[in-house]
């Protein structure tokens, strides 16, 4: 079937955009639209600077006999500005507060649009890591986790507080929970991570960041190594923080039960390498 100039633009988008970080050929575009390997590179040449143009992403081309093109998801600066300050916005609602001081984040995790850009947020600051897997605990980082690693195209391994007969043999280790002081067990399948694996560890919300520390401790059980550490939301209360590098989108900087006001600002994404377009 022969293809258009204009079709093949668009499907040829369509196919970057839904694999992303996978290395296509110009041979298998030029076979999959008939046309010619140099029409091809043309065509590629448009998307590239039209992705990079409106903030969706970039091609980074691999040279040589066995190279080819691969999609990769990132997001401008001025693009990054306005989607952090809606997210802060969202979670400012009086709304939110929970008794204790605690927020209502549940309808967020729930809502596709958002869990989208918190996805595409996190995956752009980690678009030049390599990363085999993306690790998250059960139950509220595990949307966020399938958000960034549907951009990153690698799996999810979801870290449990117990263990479950359909996950076959585990490794479970206990960790001090930086919040409360108390001792609680982290659970994972033996068959979730090979050995050697690069792991990103994310999470929804970090206090003093004993979670993710403790999912830090559990990739030394399968001799894995972490790659980068990314979560929606830091505390700017915690008296001893046990993460030093990470990425967060926001920080929760004051609760305020008798008032119902809750301050949220920008976290330290604009202070980290991040590789915007």
């Amino acid at each position: 079937m022969k293809f258009r100039r204009s079709e093949r633009l668009i499907d040829m988008t369509h196919f970057l955009v839904e694999h992303p970080h996978e290395l296509l050929s110009l041979t298998f575009f030029s076979e999959r639209y008939g046309s010619a390997k140099s029409s091809i590179s043309e065509d590629l040449g448009i998307i590239k600077e039209t992705f990079e143009q409106r903030g969706i992403g970039t091609l980074q081309t691999v040279p040589g006999a066995a190279g080819g093109v691969k999609f990769i998801s990132k997001v401008d600066r001025e693009s990054a500005k306005h989607m952090i300050s809606e997210l802060c916005s969202l979670m400012e609602s009086s709304d939110r507060l929970l008794p204790g001081g605690y927020l209502y984040m549940t309808d967020l995790l729930g809502d596709p649009k958002v869990v989208n850009k918190v996805g595409k947020l996190l995956a752009s600051a980690f678009a030049e890591k390599e990363i085999d897997v993306i690790m998250t605990v059960a139950t509220k980082g595990i949307p966020i986790a399938h958000a960034a690693a549907n951009y990153l195209n690698v799996p999810v391994v979801i870290v449990r507080r117990d263990s479950r007969v359909t996950e076959g043999s585990t490794v479970s280790i206990n960790y001090v929970s930086g919040s409360s002081k108390r001792i609680q067990t982290m659970v994972l399948s033996k068959r979730s991570i090979k050995e050697g694996s690069k792991v990103l560890v994310i999470d929804d919300f970090m206090k003093a960041g004993g979670t993710v520390n403790g999912m830090i401790s559990l990739l030394e059980e399968f001799n894995a190594e972490l790659s980068g550490i990314g979560v929606l939301v830091e505390s700017e209360n915690a008296e001893e923080r046990l993460v030093d590098e990470y990425v967060s989108l926001v920080k929760l900087k004051d609760v305020d039960v008798k008032g119902k006001s809750i301050k949220v600002v920008e976290g330290n994404y604009f202070s980290s390498e991040i590789p915007f377009l």
